[in-house]
């Protein structure tokens, strides 16, 4: 087995983050555009939600990752900076919102995503689908990702929010099986599996990611990618945990970006068609190269 390097939490109190993990600050007038109409629509952006390293370079290209159903989510995993607590009413008016905005942005590939509505008969399908459905509408030549969260075994609901025509269905896996309860004590592996094996059932393209750094193994990391292969995925991105507060789960190790160069071709190995590794790659990150694989 090839041993490529870490870095270790031992290590990383003794130096500062890696430089791989450098990024630039939002600046320009892209970003500010994309700020003003997210502010103005009063739309949320797992962006900023999530914290995202790569805010500025996707904000600074026009484009953004809309979160709808809330800012506030029903789960409590513990790498997440989303808000966790009960979610007040959600917005009828929401799909709209954000079909116009996309137009307004004149986006050609848009991404959306959601916090999770476990309190929700549906888990919040309907309007999952009317946001697609309506985007589709004012935008016909917009290609469409949708990232959709756990729905808890409601198959129905999850037949509903991926029928509206969205190109590419992700659900992301987050982390390895052994690590599940301490990264996602709500969720479930093999449900999360099912959940991805019915999508690409459905006939949808499949996507799926996770973080490295969380204390996972090579072994874990290979049998995630294994059970990904076997469900038939077709996209999947690696990318670099990092800590959004001292609440948080801590940084166990800083991958080294070779290392994720080796886990992109073990990947590609196993039969997935298309794998984004990186420290800096997110879910979205570089999306409208996911559409066509």
């Amino acid at each position: 087995m090839i041993e490529l390097p870490v870095v270790s939490k031992e290590t990383e109190e003794r130096k500062r983050k890696p430089n791989w993990l450098r990024v630039k600050l939002p600046i320009g007038p892209e970003y500010a555009k994309v700020r003003k109409l997210v502010d103005e629509n009063k739309l949320h952006t797992i962006c900023e939600s999530g914290n995202c390293p790569n805010m500025g370079e996707c904000w600074g290209a026009g484009t953004a990752t809309f979160m709808i159903l809330g800012n506030v989510c029903t789960r409590s995993c513990s790498f997440c900076a989303v808000a966790t607590g009960r979610p007040p009413e959600y917005d009828q008016e929401e799909p709209k919102r954000v079909a116009e905005a996309i137009k307004t942005m004149g986006v050609k590939h848009a991404v959306i995503t959601s916090v999770n509505r476990d309190e929700l008969k549906d888990r919040g399908a309907e309007i999952w689908y009317q946001t697609v459905v309506q985007t589709k509408a004012l935008s016909p030549t917009t290609t469409i990702e949708t990232l959709i969260p756990d729905v808890k075994g409601n198959w129905e609901a999850l037949e509903r929010m991926i029928e509206g025509g969205q190109e590419v269905v992700s659900h992301n896996m987050e982390t390895v099986q052994d690590l599940y309860r301490r990264v996602r004590p709500q969720a479930k592996y093999d449900r999360s599996l099912e959940e991805l094996h019915r999508i690409k059932e459905f006939g949808k393209r499949s996507k799926s990611g996770a973080m490295l750094g969380l204390g996972e193994t090579d072994e874990q990391i290979f049998k995630l990618m294994d059970d990904l292969a076997e469900v038939k995925l077709d996209i999947l991105t690696l990318g670099q945990y990092l800590q959004p507060t001292k609440m948080h789960h801590e940084v166990i190790d800083y991958v080294h970006p070779d290392k994720f160069e080796f886990f992109k071709e073990e990947g590609l190995k196993r039969g997935i068609k298309y794998v984004e590794s990186g420290p800096l790659v997110r879910s979205s990150y570089h999306a409208e190269r996911h559409v066509h694989v």
